[in-house]
């Protein structure tokens, strides 16, 4: 028997890879040798921080390397997207004597001793009523992951949030009236957690689980203030996001970071963070069941396309500062789809992105694009994947069982159905509290002090480990092209979109300076005081 080794990673700067040789040598796509098994990854921090799980497995090589796209009645197969991104699944044969399944839970044991636990899972939030939606979306577009404004423009931040949350609340809040009148993300992740912390006990792992919101409460601050209060010496940072993005996994564990800088219990606190979880097992296997279930309510099941569709992202993020979270969301399709394979399901499927704002270009393709033009190629059947979201909120019951719903019933589309989020699926929950059991030999391995002197493999990583790879001196962002296009290209709708950013940044400032404008006649602007 051997055991098989799942190590990913993000990319980092060269000058980060240069110091993966300080402890064991590493080749330019990062293989490296321990105890005579071969790891294959690439740098996600200044130290190379790996997330991977271990169980027993045959000794015969696998690798997802092929994606179902749709293409007219059958499905056909395209390479990944780049070999950068790619993953390295290789199964290993370990030495003897090295830890297996049945040694990782007393491993655990020991692991946990006297230490008090905490998990902490992060999610983005809320408003849970109608008066919540406009400072929750202040909140929101005042986060500097979400709107990115040049070094020099920074100091408006604040009223440009304040301006786009208030121009934005009427719409918003007629969304969610429509799903009841705020959203059901807390509860939902109170019971996530809940489930959680049940799971975890059961498996002989005393932990207490914590939910920290980003944009609305409880804010990360208020769930860092109670893991203080009891005493929590070890600590997981799990958030929800099952691909890793700077706007979501990123914008959070940023605060955290800041958070941990200022607080002396917390520097010493040892902790660790699962950066990413989309390719585990557990995770995969409850997609799958869930989009197997949904597929028999149709008449011809093997008739419907399955439409993945995650939340968008400024292309900006992922061409021009490392995003990973294009490739990662490719690759969970792979894998789901891989399982569904495995299920004798081989539908055809394709992957969009939903709620882009503003006038800049997102990642496409477009999800209400992708579904026009799936009806006019005559697709009549589509089961949607929300693959993004482990929780109901607006974009899952308002956007998409309403709004993609109407769209795709109006192009042609004549059965329409849609795979609910996991929420506090068994499976689900019990591969997550796999997953934090699995990081607890590392909580605390990686002393800040320590730094320089790591080996160049760490399993998992600290809050500003994970976040060096990803614009950790908060530059901005370089221009896209270095050459102007003329007429409707890709880089004329992003200079476009650029210009009329600045547009609006302009007019805030003479209403500002002047005291005079349309946003004081609207009676916009008294809220700035």
């Amino acid at each position: 028997m051997g055991v098989e080794v799942l190590a990913f990673s993000l990319p980092s700067p060269a000058s980060q890879w240069e110091r993966l040789s300080s402890s064991h040598q590493a080749s330019t796509r990062g293989a490296v040798e321990i105890g005579g098994i071969e790891l294959k990854a690439t740098a996600v921090t200044s130290q190379a921080s790996l997330s991977f799980r271990s169980h027993i497995v045959g000794q015969s090589e696998s690798c997802f390397s092929k994606r179902h796209i749709f293409a007219g009645p059958h499905p056909r197969w395209l390479e990944p997207p780049s070999a950068g991104w790619k993953r390295s699944l290789r199964k290993h044969r370990l030495p003897s004597g090295t830890l297996v399944a049945s040694e990782i839970q007393e491993s655990n044991k020991l692991s946990v001793g006297k230490e008090k636990v905490g998990v902490l899972l992060l999610n983005l939030g809320g408003p849970e009523t109608l008066d919540d939606v406009q400072p929750f979306l202040f909140n929101l577009f005042a986060d500097p992951d979400i709107i990115r404004l040049p070094r020099m423009f920074r100091f408006l931040q604040k009223p440009l949030a304040q301006f786009i949350s208030v121009l934005r609340a009427p719409k918003s809040k007629e969304g969610y009236a429509s799903i009841g009148g705020g959203s059901p993300l807390r509860k939902m992740t109170d019971a996530q957690a809940e489930e959680l912390k049940k799971s975890l006990w059961e498996k002989d792992v005393p932990a207490n689980v914590y939910v920290g919101m980003r944009y609305w409460h409880p804010f990360t601050e208020e769930a860092i203030e109670q893991i203080k209060k009891d005493g929590i010496t070890k600590l997981v940072v799990l958030p929800l996001y099952p691909q890793f993005s700077i706007s979501t996994s990123g914008s959070s564990l940023r605060l955290l970071e800041n958070i941990f800088k200022e607080d002396e219990y917390l520097v010493n606190m040892q902790h660790t963070v699962i950066p990413s979880w989309y390719q585990r097992e557990g995770y995969i296997k409850a997609m799958a069941d869930l989009i197997e279930k949904e597929l028999q309510k149709f008449d011809l099941p093997e008739e419907v396309m399955i439409f993945f569709s995650a939340h968008g992202v400024p292309l900006a993020y992922v061409e021009e500062a490392g995003d990973p979270y294009k490739a990662e969301m490719e690759e969970c399709v792979d894998l789901i789809m891989e399982e569904l394979e495995k299920r004798k399901i081989t539908n055809a499927c394709t992957l969009a992105y939903q709620s882009r704002v503003g006038p800049v270009e997102w990642l496409k393709p477009y999800t209400d694009d992708t579904i026009i033009d799936l009806g006019e190629k005559g697709v009549k059947r589509m089961l949607a994947v929300p693959i993004s979201f482990v929780s109901e909120h607006i974009e899952t019951l308002e956007e998409i069982d309403v709004e993609y719903k109407e769209l795709a019933l109006k192009s042609g589309i004549e059965k329409w159905g849609r795979v609910p989020a996991l929420g506090t699926e068994p499976t689900f929950i019990s591969d997550l509290a796999d997953a934090v059991i699995e990081s607890l030999p590392y909580v605390g391995a990686m002393a800040v002090s320590n730094l320089e002197a790591r080996q160049s493999l760490v399993p998992l990583g600290s809050v500003e480990e994970l976040l060096a790879a990803y614009d950790s001196q908060r530059r901005e962002l370089p221009p896209p092209v270095t050459f102007w296009e003329w007429g409707w290209t890709k880089s004329a709708e992003t200079w476009n979109g650029r210009a009329a950013m600045l547009a609006v940044l302009v007019l805030v400032v003479l209403e500002v300076t002047t005291g005079e404008g349309f946003l004081h006649q609207w009676g916009i602007l008294p809220l700035f005081r």
